[in-house]
């Protein structure tokens, strides 16, 4: 037999390779071939020509039965191991075919709550979906879109910009701390997203309009962090209405503090949608015109 260094790639036929598995644990040509569903002659030329490739003989043929040799018991090892691999590939990739995958981007203060009850119900609707939800900073859901990595977002723009599917007006509030209150300091501490971050012109703009000294006191990209920024003293900030909680004291016109009406929500997905992201979309736009009417 000719001792040739074999070649890698094509050691790596793994339907050899499942012959001389199969005949090693039938111990039989014959029994091999009717569990292969093939002849003993086309087995036979298939461990042939794997000992060619090898180099070595991998089995010994007697009157005993087949045995594998040396070589064949290495061989066998790593012919296990990798029939093993490509079945549970197959298996990943089975499942990957039913899979499919819904992208949605939200704002930090539109997860849990209403939003999640939204997403509980599609999920039960669509049980082989997929849902990957991402949240954070509007510009970075903006930006996520735009490069093609959400199928529906959910952002805000100022009043009348940027083209949606939907939109709704997002009511803000002015918000003091309920227990160390701000808004009489002077200069006024403010709690602010960090510049380009929604509502911080939109303050600073309207507190120079009052003829007020201010400062920024405290940023964070945090949702979460201006919550408690404002809670624990730090300063005023504005938030969405959905985003005040008890800890919270709403300085309204009574205190001196202007209505800002300068931001709308606006849903967005493409023209050419796949039929579950428009029912997500209408699911959404349901509970966005709900929470609507419930605060007027």
């Amino acid at each position: 037999m000719s001792q040739d260094k074999p070649s890698g790639r094509q050691l790596f036929d793994l339907d050899l390779l499942r012959a001389i598995v199969v005949v090693a644990d039938c111990g039989s040509f014959t029994t091999a071939a009717g569990r292969l569903h093939s002849t003993q002659s086309t087995v036979s030329q298939k461990i042939l020509r794997l000992e060619e490739l090898a180099g070595h003989r991998l089995l010994d043929r007697g009157n005993r039965g087949v045995r594998p040799t040396d070589a064949g018991e290495t061989l066998l090892g790593y012919a296990r191991h990798m029939l093993a691999l490509n079945d549970a590939l197959q298996e990943a990739l089975a499942g990957a075919a039913v899979t499919v995958a819904v992208r949605l981007g939200v704002p930090e203060d539109f997860v849990g709550g209403q939003t999640t009850r939204v997403l509980a119900s599609f999920a039960a609707k669509y049980p082989h979906v997929k849902l990957e939800v991402t949240s954070g900073l509007c510009r970075d859901i903006g930006d996520s879109y735009d490069r093609g990595e959400l199928d529906l977002a959910l952002v805000k723009y100022r009043r009348g910009s940027g083209q949606a599917v939907a939109r709704w007006p997002e009511a803000l509030r002015w918000i003091d701390s309920v227990r160390n209150p701000s808004a009489r300091l002077d200069p006024l501490p403010l709690v602010v997203f960090p510049p380009r971050g929604l509502y911080r012109d939109d303050m600073i703009n309207a507190i120079e309009r009052m003829g007020r000294r201010w400062r920024i006191s405290f940023t964070t990209s945090s949702l979460s962090g201006v919550q408690a920024a404002v809670a624990d003293g730090l300063g005023i900030s504005i938030l969405p209405a959905r985003a005040v909680t008890t800890e919270h004291h709403v300085l309204d016109g009574r205190s001196g503090f202007p209505r800002i009406d300068t931001m709308d929500l606006a849903l967005l997905h493409r023209p050419g949608a796949d039929a579950m992201v428009r029912d997500l979309a209408s699911a959404l736009s349901s509970m966005l015109e709900t929470e609507r009417h419930r605060k007027q």
